[in-house]
């Protein structure tokens, strides 16, 4: 079918796509041939070059033709015309014009701009079809990593307005949510499932204390950032755990700042959505492990918490943990000099 419509189209149009189309397919197969040493491409790119140069030598072959006839041609132009004189005679008495000579072209100036359209358009598809992979998204199935919500951005607490510089749950979450978080946590196959933000205010404040949090969820751990603006140095955190069920209390230095590494059980809650509407008890969940640093480097008060932990209960090392602050706490500003 397609060659019965290529059979069809003049010779100026045909013979010029025919060289744009083997020109383009020929070099595109012998570019990937050699990338990819394969000798099968490279025999068919040939194949597609030899076939373009036939096409090339037939159309510089008919535009000598049509720039210097033939003498014979000549010739037997001239005996058709000398046999005919007398026939074409009173013809020409009586018609109104000069008969046009033998040199005169019939209507070939169009033959010039088909071929440059042709080339034109198809060197145009043919670029497009070299170009398209590397703007179109592959079909491959690959799990995408979640991105952080982009939406409407609702209206700060009032908390958030009364604290200088304070970061917002947004911002948090683009901040945890790097590319190399997944190998930070030693599952450098992973991608995010989930990632989410929330501009909330610490519990049992009324509303008045800052409190920030993101959290980004893979198929292994899950990652918890918050920020709390209140009054509470790490000095004094540290000595709050002293009394609570924190295991494993560690104090350090991140970053110039206190910090104290801990170990906690989460807190595990099941709602029941059936006629009843009732929820189960809570439960003790996992043990998760939580770095807190101090949000300035005088340890004047308030501070970043990144917590990890898992369904099953494993742990990452610490190293995971210092390696997230390292990334997040230089996207918290430090809080100023009151």
């Amino acid at each position: 079918m397609l060659g019965f419509l290529l059979r069809l189209l003049p010779f100026w149009v045909r013979e010029p796509l025919l060289i744009a189309v083997g020109s383009v397919l020929g070099v595109r197969i012998m570019y990937l041939a050699v990338r990819d040493h394969d000798r099968v491409a490279a025999g068919l790119g040939v194949v597609f070059l030899v076939f373009t140069a036939i096409r090339v030598y037939a159309v510089i072959r008919a535009l000598r033709a049509r720039r210097n006839p033939s003498a014979a041609a000549s010739a037997d132009g001239a005996a058709v015309d000398a046999a005919t004189q007398p026939q074409a005679q009173p013809q020409a008495q009586v018609g109104t014009g000069p008969r046009p000579g033998p040199g005169t072209p019939e209507k070939e100036h169009n033959a010039w701009g088909q071929a440059f359209a042709a080339v034109t358009v198809f060197g145009a598809l043919a670029a497009a079809l070299w170009l398209a992979p590397r703007f179109t998204p592959s079909d491959d199935n690959t799990a995408q990593p979640a991105s952080c919500s982009g939406g409407t951005h609702e209206e700060l607490p009032k908390a958030y307005k009364d604290t200088p510089r304070p970061v917002t749950g947004e911002e948090l979450c683009k901040a945890l949510n790097r590319p190399e978080l997944a190998k930070f946590l030693g599952t450098p196959a992973e991608t995010a499932t989930t990632a989410s933000s929330s501009n909330n205010t610490a519990p049992l404040t009324d509303g008045k204390v800052a409190e920030p949090e993101a959290e980004v969820k893979f198929d292994t751990y899950t990652v918890n950032v918050s920020a709390t603006y209140n009054k509470l140095s790490i000095d004094q955190y540290v000595k709050l755990m002293k009394f609570g069920d924190e295991k494993d209390i560690k104090t350090l230095t991140v970053l110039g700042r206190r910090a104290v590494l801990a170990s906690d059980h989460t807190m595990k809650l099941e709602i029941n959505l059936g006629s009843g509407g009732s929820g189960g008890p809570v439960e003790e969940g996992p043990l998760a492990r939580t770095l807190s640093v101090a949000l300035d480097r005088n340890d004047r008060g308030g501070y970043c918490e990144i917590t990890v932990w898992s369904t099953s209960g494993a742990l990452p090392n610490d190293s995971a943990l210092l390696d997230i602050a390292e990334k997040v706490l230089p996207r918290i500003p430090e809080r100023p000099v009151r």
